[in-house]
C-alpha cells in the first residue's frame, strides 16, 4: 500500500475517533469485514443493466463498522453505523480508495437477510487527469462514496454481504470518471 494511502486511511480513522464524542457516545467497534471485489465492474453510477464485467477480480476490501447510537427503532434514519474502509488493487492499478461513510442496515422481515445502504466520502490515489484507458481520471482526490448491498446473518457473529460500491465527484471536478466495484465481504461481529 502506498504511503499516501496509509496517511489518508490514518486521517480518516483519526477523524472518526475525534467525532465520536460529538455523537454523544463512545465509538465502539461492532463488525469487521474483508472480501474480494471485481475492479471497475460497472461503468456508471446507478446500475441500470446487467452489463457487469467480472474479469478483473483483483481488489481486496476491508471495513470496520462502529455501533450506531442507541436510539428507538423508529429513528433508524438517525441511527446509521459509521464505516471506515478501503478497497485496494492487487494488480498494480493506482486506483485504490479509502472511505468514511454512514451505513444503514434494514432487516428483511423475520429473515436473516438484510439490505444495506452507505453514503459518505472517499479518497483515491488514482489519476486526476491524463490517464490512458483503462485507467480512470477522477478529476479530484476527494469524491463522494456510495454503496449498496444485500447480505445475510450466517450466524450471530458472522455475516456475508454482496456489495456494490461507487466513487465519483458527481461533476464537481472534471473529468468525472467514477469507479464502481462489486464483490463479497465476510464480516465478524463483536
Amino acid at each position: 500500500m502506498a504511503a499516501g494511502t496509509k496517511s489518508i486511511a490514518g486521517a480518516l480513522f483519526a477523524l472518526a475517533l475525534a467525532a465520536a464524542p460529538a455523537m454523544g457516545q463512545a465509538l465502539v467497534l461492532d463488525e469487521v469485514r474483508g472480501g474480494v471485489f471485481a475492479h471497475n465492474a460497472y461503468h456508471g453510477f446507478i446500475p441500470t443493466s446487467l452489463a457487469y464485467d467480472f474479469s478483473r477480480i483483483e481488489n481486496v476490501k476491508f471495513s470496520a463498522l462502529f455501533t450506531a447510537p442507541a436510539l428507538d427503532d423508529a429513528w433508524w434514519l438517525l441511527s446509521p453505523r459509521l464505516e471506515l474502509g478501503g478497497t485496494f488493487n492487487l494488480a498494480g492499478r493506482r486506483e485504490n480508495l479509502v472511505h468514511a461513510n454512514l451505513s444503514w442496515q434494514f432487516g428483511l422481515f423475520e429473515t436473516p437477510l438484510y439490505l444495506e445502504l452507505g453514503l459518505g466520502a472517499g479518497l483515491t490515489d488514482g489519476a486526476l487527469s491524463g490517464a490512458v484507458a483503462p485507467a480512470r481520471n477522477f478529476g479530484c482526490p476527494l469524491n463522494f462514496y456510495e454503496s449498496a448491498g444485500i447480505g445475510a446473518h450466517i450466524t450471530e457473529t458472522m455475516t456475508a454481504t454482496l456489495v456494490y460500491e461507487h466513487m465519483s465527484n458527481l461533476g464537481i471536478c472534471t473529468p468525472n470518471e467514477g469507479i464502481s466495484h462489486v464483490g463479497v465481504q465476510l464480516g465478524w461481529k463483536f
